[in-house]
């Protein structure tokens, strides 16, 4: 009797241990292995973000407030060397994430106190037009012609710095009606008709759906935009900050990033 309940209890313990690991889910099933951090995180998170993250941080801001019931995620977009200046300025974030390596570099060789930055996904860019091509544009060198209004970002930022070494890349130098600050401004004017086109990153122009038409650039491959993220170790909320970088980088976030039409990082 007493070696039958002695199996029993060994038995019932098993069961109880496969149960546990056979228990998944979630946006990166990160728990486990991290001791339960899930239900440490709390509060409000503070992302800076670069404009081009919008549609993809937005889905998984909402995944991880689901994952997180305690964590309040907002996330500030804009361009990122804007963004970057705010936080030398004073601003607080507990993650900001970049569009380029460069503005993150400028950022964690301020004396800003950070982490160590990582990549978590690459761009490029694409031409855009609106709907029916009503300039009949077919490809950068009709960015010339005379009447035609082309816009895109400004030098300074990092989707105007791909835009510089991208028309380098093609011979071509293009004067553009207007630089704008961020991606999404030069996709706005796309498609509201204030421009015949634009040079924005290939997720934008998916976001953009059937509003806008894209032709492809020569060499665009060739000029890639890798996406760095940081967290700062004095921010208020340094522990959700940790598990959101996490979750970023996690199966499920680089599956988000895919979705919306990132490059491996």
């Amino acid at each position: 009797m007493r070696a039958r309940a002695i199996l029993a209890v060994l038995s019932a313990a098993a069961a109880l241990f496969l149960t546990a690991c056979g228990t998944g889910g979630g946006i990166d099933e990160r728990s486990s292995e991290s001791g339960g951090a899930a239900s440490s995180a709390e509060g409000t998170l503070t992302v800076y973000a670069a404009a081009s993250l919008t549609t993809s941080f937005d889905r998984l801001a909402e995944e991880f407030e689901a994952e997180y019931p305690g964590v309040d995620v907002t996330v500030d977009y804009g361009g990122s060397t804007g963004l970057a200046q705010r936080l030398q300025e004073g601003a607080r974030a507990d993650v900001f994430a970049s569009a380029d390596e460069r503005t993150m570099q400028r950022l964690t060789d301020s004396d800003l106190p950070s982490g160590e930055s990582e990549i978590f996904a690459s761009n490029t860019l694409t031409l855009v037009v609106p709907e029916g091509n009503p300039a009949d544009i077919s490809g950068l060198d009709d960015l010339r012609k005379d009447g035609v209004n082309f816009v895109r970002c400004a030098p300074e930022v990092p989707c105007g710095a791909a835009a510089d070494e991208l028309e380098k890349a093609n011979g071509v130098a293009l004067s553009p009606v207007s630089s704008e600050l961020s991606v999404t401004d030069v996709l706005g004017k796309v498609t509201s008709g204030q421009a015949d086109a634009g040079l924005v990153y290939v997720t934008d122009a998916k976001a953009a759906g059937g509003r806008v038409e894209t032709i492809e650039v020569p060499h665009s491959q060739d000029v890639v935009n890798y996406y760095p993220v940081v967290t700062f170790p004095d921010s208020p909320n340094a522990t959700a900050a940790r598990e959101f970088v996490d979750a970023l980088t996690s199966e499920r976030g680089q599956t988000i990033l895919r979705d919306e039409g990132f490059g491996a990082p």
